[in-house]
């Protein structure tokens, strides 16, 4: 089963989550404001928030009287469209995996910080990326073992010590490895606490001081990790760190079989942080870039949204066995 394959099954409990709702929203007779209180509700149902589902209605009213449509069914469209706007991922945004690269990954425990570490790692190497793993979480032993098991499963190096060692001490040694071996990529593990922020922020400054000092031609990136069976609990934590560390780009993860997929759209669009890789299974293979457009297309597939597709997405949902290159989807 390809990826697109899998994220339409994952996403079927958002989907039929929304289904019958959205299949009573276009029987309506017109576009009045029961129309539009049904669309939020619909929306906000769905995990998509107030924030995003206000844009949405707003726009969607724009377009409507534009283009001086009348009939609920025909705003169906433009419903899914402005859904898809929210979301766009800027073209550079994957640019530094093709540059020396530090990625910071941080997330409270338990989201799937580590593993999406491991399969990140897996990817890259595969790619022919040289890659290094920091285990800079320190405070739990587990962190460092689940790591270097990952690691191995990768098949890229570890930098570690012991448990309780100073989180920037690793991040020194791991900095100066990736110097000496030519490293394309390497990633940094940190602890996911979030009750003591001033300590946080202090630990990811200090780290981000080491590697001005030891490594300035390296590009830094910081990627945050959330869980997506927490619906609004995931933008909170967004949120939260994003006032102790600038945040570069989003990894949702276990978006298999919840109900709550929409918090997606709502995370990129009223964080305007792009969600760059999304989870849906433990395969190394079910974490992948973030495609918009793909994923609204999966989303509402229930609602005929085929001339939306692309060419390449139609091919796929045509011929869901067939293995495709990862690299020339993206592009």
């Amino acid at each position: 089963m390809g990826f697109f394959s899998k994220l339409k099954e994952g996403l079927a409990k958002t989907r039929n989550n929304i289904s019958k709702s959205f299949s009573n929203l276009f029987k309506a007779n017109e576009i009045d404001d029961d129309f539009y209180d049904q669309l939020e509700e619909t929306l906000v149902m769905a995990d998509m928030g107030y924030e995003t589902a206000e844009k949405v209605i707003a726009d969607v009213k724009a377009r409507v009287k534009e283009l001086k449509l009348k009939d609920a069914a025909e705003c169906k469209e433009l419903i899914i469209n402005s859904l898809r706007d929210q979301m766009n991922v800027d073209d550079s945004a994957y640019d530094f995996e093709e540059k020396k690269t530090v990625i910071f990954v941080i997330g409270v425990n338990g989201v799937g910080k580590t593993t999406s570490i491991g399969k990140l790692a897996s990817q890259y190497r595969k790619r022919g990326k040289k890659v290094l793993i920091a285990a800079a979480d320190t405070f739990r032993a587990a962190a460092i073992d689940q790591l270097k098991t990952w690691s191995e499963r990768a098949e890229v190096d570890i930098i570690a010590q012991s448990e309780g060692s100073d989180p920037s001490a690793v991040v020194y040694d791991a900095v100066n490895a990736a110097k000496a071996r030519n490293t394309d990529i390497l990633l940094v593990d940190t602890a996911g606490r979030l009750h003591n922020k001033k300590n946080l922020m202090d630990e990811l400054a200090k780290m981000r001081r080491i590697i001005s000092k030891e490594y300035p031609e390296a590009n830094v990136e910081t990627l945050i990790v959330l869980d997506g069976t927490t619906g609004q609990n995931a933008l909170e934590q967004a949120r939260q760190f994003s006032t102790v560390s600038e945040i570069d780009g989003i990894i949702i993860t276990k978006l298999d079989g919840t109900a709550k997929g929409g918090i997606a759209i709502a995370i990129q669009s009223e964080l305007s942080v792009p969600v760059k890789y999304i989870g849906i299974g433990e395969k190394v293979d079910d974490l992948q870039k973030f495609d918009p457009g793909q994923f609204i297309t999966a989303l509402f597939a229930d609602f005929s949204v085929e001339a939306d597709m692309s060419d390449v997405e139609r091919i796929i949902e045509a011929n869901e066995g067939i293995q495709r290159d990862d690299d020339l989807f993206d592009l």
